[in-house]
This record gives structure tokens, C-alpha cells and sequence, in this order.
């Protein structure tokens, strides 16, 4: 059963205005409805909605403020994270959600619409198949740092930031990419144990 525990959002960020609370309260509703028609979260997971999805994607916003009509690529988002939450905390910020897998964007799609996310856009596409720029990218950890790298590079701007939520001992990883990057540990910003080992990278392209 879902647990009705929005609280946990709005502990950590107490500023939302009126508008995006009522967006964080309807996201429950949402993702519950359309996961029993379409599983793009494990049953499991849905009982910590809030905590593993909802608030892990916006542990980007905790390390990172994205500039109002600045752009965020989001790479395989799945079912809309971290793109959908972190687009109702910057509404002042165009995102464009990106998956190669259709079912998962009928639920993202569906997210927009029900919540009238106006700063959202949605493509069924591989990243590597995009001839946009943008000045961020985002995404929940789809493939090792090298690999996404890779990915994405030719498509965030030159001075651009890709920040990416990881878990784990990743420093052998970092090595690998021989880029400049920063790693925050969400355990500093969230204090459930399942942010203990929760981390963002940020690579500066």
C-alpha cells in the first residue's frame, strides 16, 4: 500500500509555494494509479514513493540551483525521474524527458498532463540520436560514469554540468573518466538510512 508520507518533501524543502505543493500531493496519486496499469516501479518501492523517488531526484536541487530558461536534458527517465519532480521545484526550467522505452512515457506523459506541467517535454529516442544541446543532463544512475559519459557529452553545452545520482563506492568509476567532477553525498542533506550511501556526480563538460 502507498504510504501517504509527502511530509518527507516538504521537511526538507519548506519553501514550496502553494502551487508545487499541491503538484508533490498529486504525484502519489498519479504514479499509483498508472503503475497498477503499467509497472515503472517495483510494488515494493511504491510504499517508499516519496522517499526513493520523489525525494532522491530532488536531492539534485540540495547541491545544485538550475538558472531560470536554462535547459535540463533527462537521460532515460524512466518513469519522470529525477525530470518530474525536479521540474515542479524549478518551474522556471525547460525540461525534456527522454526514454527509449514507450510504456514508461505513457506514464510521464500522463504525469505532465494530470499535474499541467508546462516546462515538460517527453521524446522516445536514444540519447545518443539527439541533435539538441543543453546546458544540463540528469539522470539515475543507467550505466557506469564512463559509459554515460559518453552518452551525453555531445549534447550538453560547453561549460554545462551533468549531475548524476549514484550509489555506492564509486571513486574506481571516477578514475576511469579522467574528467573534473565533484561528488556530494546525500547522507549531508537527507537523514533516512537510505540516503547513507546516495551520492550525486557532477561532471564539468
Amino acid at each position: 500500500m502507498l504510504n501517504n508520507n509527502e511530509d518527507i518533501i516538504f521537511k526538507y524543502f519548506p519553501d514550496l509555494d502553494s502551487n508545487q505543493q499541491e503538484k508533490i500531493v498529486q504525484l502519489s496519486t498519479v504514479y499509483k494509479d498508472w503503475n497498477d496499469k503499467i509497472n515503472v516501479i517495483s510494488r515494493k518501492d511504491m510504499g517508499h514513493f516519496y522517499e526513493r523517488h520523489v525525494l532522491h531526484s530532488l536531492g539534485i536541487a540540495k547541491v545544485h540551483q538550475f538558472e531560470a530558461g536554462s535547459s535540463v536534458l533527462d537521460v532515460g527517465t524512466g518513469g519522470g525521474f529525477p525530470g518530474i519532480p525536479l521540474a515542479i521545484m524549478f518551474p522556471d526550467v525547460k525540461f525534456h524527458l527522454v526514454d527509449s522505452i514507450a510504456k514508461k512515457l505513457k506514464v510521464v506523459n500522463m504525469a505532465i498532463h494530470t499535474l499541467e506541467l508546462k516546462n515538460v517535454t517527453t521524446q522516445q529516442i536514444r540519447v545518443e540520436e539527439l541533435k539538441t544541446k543543453y546546458d544540463y543532463t540528469v539522470s539515475r544512475a543507467v550505466a557506469r560514469m564512463l559509459t554515460f559519459y559518453r552518452w551525453v557529452h555531445k549534447q550538453v553545452k560547453p561549460g554545462g554540468n551533468i549531475l548524476y545520482l549514484k550509489g555506492g563506492d564509486i571513486e574506481e568509476e571516477m578514475a576511469e573518466l579522467n574528467k573534473p567532477y565533484q561528488i556530494f553525498n546525500l547522507s549531508e542533506h537527507f537523514k533516512e538510512d537510505f540516503f547513507e550511501t546516495k551520492k550525486i556526480v557532477k561532471v564539468m563538460c
